[in-house]
């Protein structure tokens, strides 16, 4: 079993930022005391509007007072349907203050996504945007009892912070889980609080950054790390209206500290290189990224630019943050050492998790409940390993283990992780193909790293990177060697987290 101490940190932040990252509740209690002491400072900047941490929570009594007005209390479920905005941080602040369950609906849910998510979360009010209104038509219809709050809405008359326990149920993040299947995991206030403030571990500037968002707030690595983190620091955070604008934001905003997928800060990567300038802005330190496997090409890289990647690993059901990696020099692939607050064993091999930053449970979901929890354990259905310091490795998803003709079990992502070690590969995938024949092997296929393949001297760069990689595969005990390495002209297709779409089927070749 593994665990870690708040005090373990210490080494890697200066004593008085340190001093300062101390433990709340709830996140009334953290509002409420964060607002106070940073009140003065900006808090948001959105379409060219700065809004200090007064002016937000003044906002957010404001919408308080709409909350109450409609009769909404302790405990009730509130749907926010809201693409990234000052409003949403507004009404999220404001629905989780009033001691009230926020669901967080991903703005691309159709009509009957809505309603559906209406009647099995028991919401009893939505609040929306404007724009997406028409999607709420189905629902209005079908529900009246249900409250509709325009998010855009403000009120003179302000209502207090509701005082909350740790324990009490805070908000609602949809995940794939384990099995793929969309539920929504709960997650109570000290959950999110711990997510929360392990956001401040690992590295030296800490408090009064400034954050650039990319990040959707209905992915919890948005809402988490990127929102609640930067509101817990007195930081500045400046959302992009429009992704395709990251790159001028950046260079108007200089953000300090930036929260990125891996193929996000990719693709950065390679327009820096292509154009001879960061283009993050010239003020970056950090980048902190997750999601997926990091590769430690980035962390190289990135620290040419002087720029610290930390990889990490989470879950929604975790409330995002279950490791981050302080020492990314010296532990380039690995997703660092255990966050306080939680427990973590191994069992087969499999990520086990126990500890206050948990979710309550799978809403309505008695017998997904049953399968994910044995004694108070939450099975993650990731595979890892420790090092001698402590520190997490992921080998793998049990679900995405290839289980060979030979009986022998396969777990790619192992694989990959190797392959990918070398410079000149993006993106990577082995699977189980079936060749011409009918039998049975394993395959690879890649993406080579543009900015990389144009440096290598080899008069054939293909065919050296098939000996490349054909060095690695020999390392492999016989049955985990690919027998068909494919390169790609084109990136693999990817979720709407970035990560690589796993084939779902056989491939034949």
């Amino acid at each position: 079993m593994y665990t870690k101490t708040h005090e373990f940190f210490s080494r890697y932040t200066d004593e008085e930022s340190f001093k300062n990252i101390v433990w709340y509740d709830s996140v009334s209690e953290m509002w409420e005391k964060r607002s106070a002491e940073y009140s003065d400072k900006t808090a948001i900047e959105f379409n060219g509007e700065k809004y200090s941490y007064g002016r937000l929570s003044e906002d957010a009594a404001g919408f308080r007072a709409i909350l109450r007005a409609k009769g909404l209390k302790k405990g009730d479920h509130v749907g926010i349907f809201s693409a990234n905005s000052y409003d949403f941080v507004k009404a999220y602040i404001a629905v989780t203050t009033a001691g009230c369950v926020a669901m967080i609906l991903p703005a691309h849910l159709d009509d009957k996504s809505i309603f559906g998510c209406a009647m099995k979360y028991a919401l009893k009010a939505i609040i929306f945007a404007k724009d997406l209104a028409e999607k709420l038509e189905f629902a209005k219809e079908k529900l009246s009892q249900l409250a509709f709050i325009e998010i855009e809405q403000s009120s003179e008359e302000k209502a207090p912070v509701t005082e909350t326990k740790g324990t009490d149920p805070c908000i609602i993040m949809f995940t794939g889980g384990t099995t793929g299947k969309s539920k929504g995991a709960l997650l109570s206030n000290q959950a999110v609080m711990r997510g929360t403030i392990n956001g401040c571990y690992g590295y030296e500037q800490v408090f009064e950054n400034r954050y650039l968002l990319v990040l959707p707030f209905s992915h919890v690595f948005g809402l988490i790390r990127n929102l609640m983190t930067s509101l817990y620091t007195g930081s500045d955070l400046f959302i992009c209206m429009n992704n395709k604008d990251m790159f001028r934001d950046c260079a108007q905003f200089r953000p300090t500290i930036m929260v990125m997928v891996p193929a996000l800060a990719e693709m950065s990567l390679t327009l820096s290189k292509k154009f001879g300038r960061n283009m993050l802005g010239d003020a970056l330190k950090y980048i902190i990224c997750g999601a997926a496997a990091v590769a430690p090409y980035l962390l190289t890289e990135y620290a040419k630019m002087n720029i610290t990647v930390f990889p990490g690993y989470g879950l929604t059901e975790s409330a995002n943050l279950v490791s981050g990696n302080p020492d990314p020099v010296n532990k380039p692939d690995s997703v660092g050492s255990l966050y306080p607050g939680e427990e973590v064993k191994l069992v087969d091999g499999e990520i086990w998790l126990k500890g206050v930053n948990m979710m309550e449970s799978y809403w309505g979901e008695d017998e997904e409940n049953k399968n994910s929890f044995e004694d108070g354990w939450f099975k993650t259905g990731d595979l890892g390993r420790f090092d001698e310091d402590g520190f997490l490795y992921i080998t793998g998803r049990i679900k995405e283990i290839i289980v060979l003709p030979s009986g022998e079990n396969v777990s790619p992502a192992e694989l990959e992780s190797r392959f990918n070690e070398l410079s000149f590969i993006q993106a990577s995938q082995v699977f189980e193909a079936e060749t011409q024949t009918g039998s049975r092997i394993l395959a690879l296929e890649i993406v080579p790293r543009a900015t990389e393949l144009k440096n290598l001297s080899a008069p054939e760069p293909q065919q050296y990177i098939l000996e490349e990689l054909e060095k690695i595969n020999m390392t492999f005990p016989a049955f985990e060697r690919v027998s068909k390495i494919i390169i790609r002209t084109e990136d693999f297709e990817r979720t709407p987290s970035m990560k690589i779409k796993r084939y779902s089927e056989i491939k034949k070749l």
